[in-house]
């Protein structure tokens, strides 16, 4: 983390500055067999297609409060860091009803007609694929965002001691975001540049810290685990050799 780093987008930055090749965010599904591998370049630009796509399609402007009913997923990862460049206040699991616009996975539809702004689905499919009939009421994630830019400029420049982030009714300001998961590294004993193993789910600020931001904050990499639950312990000792992990998340308490 640099002395200029103060939100996660200017973590971002700073990692595709110095090593866009490097892999940044690994994902499985271990319900479906899914593996997707983005390096820091691919994932920045795929945060610029959101970012441009919130502050162009969905007109959202910096102190927007965004409800974020997705899991542990690397596009959920995706709008954390977009709605950082934009200003937009994610809000993990937030009443769809108190927020300007809502972002669901397909679980989590019903409860995001309660938004009466602007509606985002993710299919969460493999490869970022889309819903075969879009759900009623809601764009598209997957259709909408390929044909944004690559490169995003915010409209208005984004406050960084603003709060940027509400977990489990925690509000943190994008300053106090990489601060913490530094602290978070530091105390846990993380290596330099870390290529961290998570199966924590994305409704607390430990899964946030684990599966996201202390792995960017410190220069490393997370393998991001969904339904961890279904590989037996072969397989998943086999994983951890293959990816090189150097430091495992703590198993759910």
């Amino acid at each position: 983390m640099n002395a200029i780093d103060r939100t996660p987008a200017d973590l971002l930055s700073s990692a595709l500055a110095a090593d866009p090749a490097r892999p940044l965010v690994t994902f499985y599904d271990d319900a479906t067999g899914e593996r997707v591998e983005l390096s820091v370049a691919t994932f920045a630009n795929w945060v610029a297609k959101t970012a441009n796509y919130l502050q162009g399609d969905l007109a959202a402007e910096p102190g927007d409060r965004l409800a974020l009913l997705l899991p542990a997923h690397w596009q959920t990862a995706v709008w954390l860091l977009a709605c950082s460049s934009v200003g937009v206040v994610a809000d993990l699991d937030g009443d769809p009803a108190a927020a300007d616009l809502v972002v669901a996975g397909p679980d989590r539809l019903d409860a995001a007609r309660g938004c009466s702004g602007e509606r985002v689905a993710l299919a969460l499919r493999p490869l970022g694929g889309r819903f075969p009939q879009p759900p009623e009421g809601f764009a598209d994630y997957a259709v909408e965002v390929p044909s944004q830019g690559d490169r995003f400029a915010p409209y208005a420049p984004v406050n960084p001691d603003a709060v940027a982030l509400v977990v489990g009714g925690e509000e943190l300001t994008g300053t106090g975001i990489g601060a913490r998961a530094l602290a978070d590294a530091a105390a846990a004993g993380m290596p330099k540049a870390p290529r961290v193993l998570s199966g924590l789910p994305y409704d607390t600020w430990e899964g946030l810290s684990y599966g996201l931001y202390a792995p960017l904050a410190t220069g490393g990499s997370v393998v991001l685990c969904r339904h961890p639950d279904r590989l037996d312990a072969p397989a998943a000792a086999a994983r951890e050799a293959s990816e090189k992990i150097t430091f495992r998340a703590p198993p759910v308490s």
